[in-house]
């Protein structure tokens, strides 16, 4: 019988992005257009996943994304991104975007959040495994 080991959680270190949501990023209310931020949050997890992957990566899944609050034109946006789970060819990578205050003393606002498998290819497209 074949045994696989299963995917294992990661401690990946963490990156940081800023955008500033400028008019082109923005919808006709004057916030971030949420297909402007799912093209951010797979920038950000693409980037992450290719410096855990050490190779070319794609995108073949991008779920759970949460849309929790509007980013106004002209705030800036910053979003994490970790890779959480590594398996042999693929891995889990969530991002998060939060609003930063524009107060001293106060939080920031969480108003993205998704997870997006990226998988680790050679150069005709097919899965190979990650250099871990």
């Amino acid at each position: 019988m074949h045994q696989t080991t299963p995917p294992s959680p990661v401690l990946a270190p963490v990156l940081h992005f800023t955008e500033v949501v400028l008019p082109p990023l923005s919808n006709h209310y004057g916030t971030l257009f949420a297909g402007q931020a799912l093209a951010l949050m797979s920038k950000a997890a693409f980037v992450t996943a290719s410096r855990h992957a050490g190779h070319d990566v794609v995108m073949a899944r991008c779920s759970q994304v949460d849309f929790l609050a509007p980013v106004p034109q002209g705030r800036a946006l910053e979003l994490s991104s970790q890779v959480v789970r590594s398996g042999r060819s693929s891995m889990s990578v969530q991002v998060i975007g939060l609003m930063p205050p524009q107060r001293p003393h106060t939080e920031p606002v969480e108003v993205l959040r998704g997870m997006f498998e990226m998988v680790c290819v050679d150069a005709q497209g097919r899965p190979q495994p990650l250099e871990h």
